[in-house]
């Protein structure tokens, strides 16, 4: 049920939120136009805020997204992955029947984006996935105001505050310094957290090689020929050994307990991702170096966006929802729960071409 606050939310026109975006088994739909946003069903006509697996499935009749997500999804699925395909460019206005779709800059990774739905003088914004830090990457996150915010929780508790990502990459690199003799195996999802972590050790000035499990390749080159500059990149496989010592190595987080591990002499492992604020987690997963480096929003972004959207209703989904339900009540705002299932840590096992963030 949605949360009341005293002061009643009002719209222009004669347009409610639930009349323009409803949640659904399949996800977010409109049902006036026709579409889903990041169904996790095949649909007719599915809006994809991002290339991780969790939000961008195969099986659509149509799909709408940035040149850089329908990308993603024909390295991942295969050039068949939608009966059609519609490019869509941030700032760009894309009319489906009686409702007016713009896409805007995310933060979360090459090519997410934030999809606002308006008609009737009504504006919703859906979130997807984001972050509102710097990141070399990617177009930086835009605030979009409107009167209904949604928004991803994935870390949407007070305990969960990343700090400076930098200082992270200072560890792994002080690390390497201590231990020249012993390489180190650097878990990070395929699409997005593993060029960003790339971008920012090389920012830092390590300019040595780096080398790549085989699942990094595919979605590292992308990145390479959209003009990211990684520096000197080297698959693991074929090199020697005896190489490998005092090298930095990337690989999936799953790839951490693998067998494929053995080609290194006495690595250290490292994993980079919000969840790595948790020490049972680390412990857990067996990290020996955990670098808290997320590709969402903390507690901190969390709270600061939806404060710059001027939203006066807020739906929260996929994370800790009823702590920002909370926090948005108490500031003067109307919220909900959306309660959508099927979104949040793909499986990076996968070996595929992505991998989702934490």
């Amino acid at each position: 049920m949605l949360s009341r606050i005293d002061t009643k939310t009002t719209y222009l026109g004669s347009m409610r939120p639930q009349d323009l975006l409803v949640p659904t088994a399949a996800g977010l739909c409109c049902p006036i136009a026709g579409f889903h946003i990041d169904p996790v069903r095949g649909v007719d006509r599915a809006l994809i805020t991002h290339g991780h697996s969790d939000h961008a499935r195969p099986g659509h009749r149509a799909v709408l997204a940035t040149r850089e997500t329908l990308d993603f999804m024909r390295l991942r699925y295969g050039e068949d992955f939608a009966g059609a395909t519609q490019e869509v460019r941030y700032g760009e206005t894309v009319r489906l029947g009686r409702v007016s779709v713009t896409f805007r800059p995310a933060g979360h990774v090459l090519g997410s984006a934030q999809i606002a739905v308006a008609a009737n003088g009504l504006r919703i914004v859906a979130s997807g996935d984001y972050k509102d830090v710097a990141d070399p990457t990617c177009a930086p996150f835009e605030p979009v105001p409107c009167d209904v915010f949604i928004t991803e929780a994935t870390f949407g508790l007070p305990v969960f505050r990343h700090g400076r990502p930098q200082d992270e990459i200072a560890k792994l690199l002080q690390s390497v310094r201590l231990f020249p003799e012993r390489a180190h195996l650097l878990g990070a999802y395929s699409l997005g957290k593993a060029q960003r972590v790339l971008a920012m050790i090389r920012a830092a000035g390590y300019d040595r090689p780096i080398y790549l499990h085989g699942a990094m390749e595919t979605l590292t080159r992308y990145y390479v020929a959209r003009g990211i500059d990684l520096g000197d990149l080297r698959p693991v496989r074929g090199a020697p050994k005896a190489e490998l010592a005092g090298a930095i190595a990337l690989c999936p987080p799953s790839a951490l307990k693998d067998v494929w591990t053995r080609r290194f002499p006495d690595p250290v492992t490292a994993f980079a991702s919000g969840w790595m604020r948790v020490r049972a987690r680390a412990r857990q997963r067996g990290v020996e170096l955990p670098l808290v480096i997320s590709d969402h929003a903390d507690w901190d972004g969390l709270t600061a966006t939806v404060a710059a959207t001027g939203a006066g209703e807020v739906w929260v989904t996929h994370g800790a929802e009823e702590a920002l339900v909370h926090w948005s009540v108490a500031n003067g705002r109307a919220a909900r729960p959306l309660g959508l299932v099927g979104y949040g840590e793909e499986d990076d096992a996968q070996g595929e071409a992505g991998g989702a963030e934490a």
